[in-house]
């Protein structure tokens, strides 16, 4: 099984979640695959940046370098309109940045590592887990 981080759980693990930490290694560990998503890297990134937060920002590099990557591409863009049609036929939109990451999800088989049900519990086919 293939996992990715949501933004908000990845701030857990910089702030050192124990819980956070122990599930991860225990997923590397049993071969599973860990996978840095592009949307999830560029908020983390761009917030780090922001507050000037150096140390952290190296402890989130260092991450990274052990999870591997993926690539937006065309399914993921269509995947992601589909999503934001869906939810608004429905009123019930959420942000961008969680569709995209919902999308990415969908599209490459991913299960999310989230702590926010009230957003991606509006995405069906998304497989989640809640670490908090």
């Amino acid at each position: 099984m293939t996992f990715t981080l949501d933004t908000n759980v990845m701030s857990y693990l910089l702030k050192g979640d124990k819980n956070i930490l122990a599930n991860l290694q225990n997923i590397i560990k049993e071969s599973g695959k860990m996978i840095i998503n592009p949307i999830t890297y560029y908020e983390i990134y761009r917030g780090l940046l922001y507050k000037k937060a150096d140390s952290q920002l190296a402890k989130f590099k260092e991450y990274c370098g052990r999870f591997e990557n993926c690539e937006f591409n065309q399914k993921i863009f269509i995947k992601a309109a589909e999503i934001y049609n869906t939810l608004r036929s429905t009123g019930k939109t959420i942000e961008d940045a969680d569709i995209f990451i919902a999308a990415i999800c969908i599209e490459y088989g991913y299960t999310l590592i989230r702590n926010n049900e009230k957003h991606f519990g509006r995405i069906s086919d998304l497989k989640t887990v809640n670490w908090i």
